[in-house]
C-alpha cells in the first residue's frame, strides 16, 4: 500500500509532531502500528537508535518489516552484524541492492567513483534502491537524531513528503527517535545487550561505506567521520525528498 493520496493533511502532520515530542518511543511506534501496519518499514543501516527503534518495535509486537541498504561497499562488520540482529530480534531484515556492482559501476562511470564523484556514488548504490522501496510504502521509519549533525538539528517526528508528483504519491516519514541523545541510545543498547557494530569500540561513531568513513574524536560532530575531504554532509537518502510539505 502506497499513499495514493495523504491520508494526514499537513496540519495533521504538524499536531503529531508536536504530540510525539514527548511521549515515549512505544507510543509512536504503536500509532504507527495500528494505522498503517506492515505498509509502515523500518529502515535501518545498523546505528545505534536503529537498534533501540527495532528492538521497542519486537518487543512490544509490532512485526514493521526492516530493510537496509546493502551498498555492497559496507564493512565487513556490518555485514556480520546484520546475521547477529537477525538472530537476535528473530526477523528478516531486507537487503536493498543497487543495480550494478561495484565492479559493473566501475566499468560504466570509472574506477573508485567515491573518490571522484561521491554523490553519483551515494545515488547509485542508496538513493536509487531506497526510492524502489519507498514507492511499495506508506510510511518509511528511520533512526534520524537531531544531535547527529547541524543538517539534522531540524528533523520533526513526522514528516510528509510529496513522493511522486506525477502518480500524486506521497510518503510518510517517521523519526522517532529524533529527540534522543547519543547517551540514551547507548545505554538502552547496554541494559539489554543489543548486538552493535564493533566499529563503534574503536572510534566509529557513525558507520557507512568502508572507503568513506573513518573514526572520528571525542569534539567532533557524530558523522565528521563521512566523506572526508568534501564538502558532503549527506549520502541523499534524507535531503531527495526535499522540503517536507
Amino acid at each position: 500500500m502506497s499513499l495514493a493520496a495523504p491520508l494526514l493533511n499537513p496540519d495533521e502532520v504538524r499536531q503529531l509532531a508536536d504530540r510525539f515530542e514527548t511521549a515515549p518511543l512505544v507510543e509512536i511506534l504503536r500509532w504507527a502500528w495500528e494505522r498503517f501496519g506492515t505498509a509502515a518499514a523500518i529502515g535501518t543501516s545498523f546505528q545505534g537508535a536503529g537498534l533501540v527503534m527495532i528492538h521497542q518495535a519486537v518487543r512490544a509486537g509490532f512485526a514493521f518489516p526492516v530493510f537496509t541498504l546493502d551498498t555492497q561497499l559496507l564493512f565487513q562488520e556490518t555485514n556480520m552484524l546484520k546475521t547477529r540482529l537477525e538472530e537476535f530480534f528473530g526477523i528478516s531484515i531486507e537487503s536493498l541492492v543497487p543495480e550494478q556492482t561495484p565492479e559493473e559501476q566501475a566499468a560504466d562511470a570509472g574506477p573508485e567513483l567515491w573518490n571522484t564523484r561521491p554523490d553519483l556514488c551515494c545515488t547509485l548504490r542508496k538513493v536509487i534502491p531506497l526510492q524502489k522501496k519507498l514507492d511499495t510504502l506508506s510510511v518509511w521509519m528511520t533512526g534520524l537524531r537531531r544531535q547527529q549533525s547541524d543538517t539534522r538539528e531540524k528533523t520533526r517526528i513526522v514528516e510528509l513528503y510529496h513522493f511522486d508528483v506525477l502518480r500524486d504519491h506521497y510518503i510518510l516519514k517517521l523519526n522517532p527517535m529524533a529527540t534522543w541523545s547519543r547517551d540514551d541510545v547507548w545505554a538502552y543498547i547496554r541494559e539489554h545487550k543489543i548486538p552493535y557494530n564493533p566499529l563503534h569500540d574503536s572510534g566509529y561513531r557513525s558507520i557507512g561505506c568502508w572507503p568513506c568513513t573513518r573514526p572520528t574524536g571525542g569534539g567532533e560532530s557524530e558523522r565528521a567521520g563521512r566523506w572526508t575531504g568534501f564538502d558532503k554532509a549527506e549520502c541523499g537518502i534524507h535531503t531527495f525528498l526535499g522540503e517536507s510539505i
